[in-house]
């Protein structure tokens, strides 16, 4: 599976304590389904952390470019949500929702569970200092014992920060954004666990890179547009 194409979108978030249930429910039967639906998109992740104190949950989309994220049919979905999401929406917490231009990946398949690594541009020419280096970078991470793939993308905020009739579903919020971001596959996340100083010392010493902020999840579900064609 992979994340194939050359963008992706990335969400953090927490649901209101009491939703959850219905949250897996809807974002498994109705709205991954949905968006996996949508010309362009490729793969959707959802992940958990369930004993995290922020950012319990994560979705990543997978998308042939970045202007999947900006295109009609995206936003024909995003500003006429189902009566579902009118109903979930509400209940999302510290939402966190960025665009991001794929510059590296290494390594093939899924993982069973994923590292997220927010970090910051050091300078003014660290995105061109990112872009030589991001290659050799996430194979540097992929290296690393634990690891199965990794993937390396540059937030576009221009992309991802459309208002729509979703974004006013939920409460107003501002999360602290970041300028790029790792995310790092693995077959456990003992493994990441273990593995996470390593890839945060890596970035760093790119000397493109700095604050970085990291969280850890299990993959609890995935489905890409081609089960959404082989299902119609």
């Amino acid at each position: 599976m992979g994340l194939k194409g050359s963008a992706f979108l990335v969400m953090w978030h927490d649901i209101a304590e009491g939703a959850v249930v219905d949250y897996i429910e809807w974002h498994t039967r109705e709205h991954m389904p949905e968006r996996l639906s949508i010309p362009g998109f490729t793969t959707g992740k959802r992940l958990h952390a369930p004993n995290a104190s922020r950012y319990a949950f994560g979705t990543i989309y997978a998308g042939e470019s970045l202007e999947t994220f900006r295109s009609p049919d995206y936003l024909e979905r995003l500003n006429n949500p189902t009566p579902w999401t009118a109903t979930i929406a509400p209940s999302f917490q510290n939402f966190l929702r960025v665009a991001c231009e794929t510059i590296a990946t290494a390594g093939n398949g899924d993982g069973g569970s994923m590292a997220t690594i927010r970090v910051d541009l050091a300078g003014d020419d660290a995105e061109k200092q990112l872009k030589e280096k991001a290659q050799l970078l996430a194979e540097g991470i992929l290296a690393v014992r634990g690891v199965s793939s990794v993937h390396i993308g540059v937030s576009r905020n221009e992309v991802s920060s459309v208002r729509t009739r979703e974004t006013e579903l939920r409460k107003e919020m501002r999360e602290t954004g970041f300028d790029a971001v790792i995310l790092i596959e693995g077959s456990s996340s003992r493994g990441l666990h273990s593995a996470l100083p390593e890839a945060e010392r890596l970035a760093l010493a790119s000397g493109a890179l700095t604050g970085p902020v990291s969280n850890i999840y299990e993959t609890a579900f995935s489905l890409t547009a081609e089960d959404m064609r082989a299902r119609s």
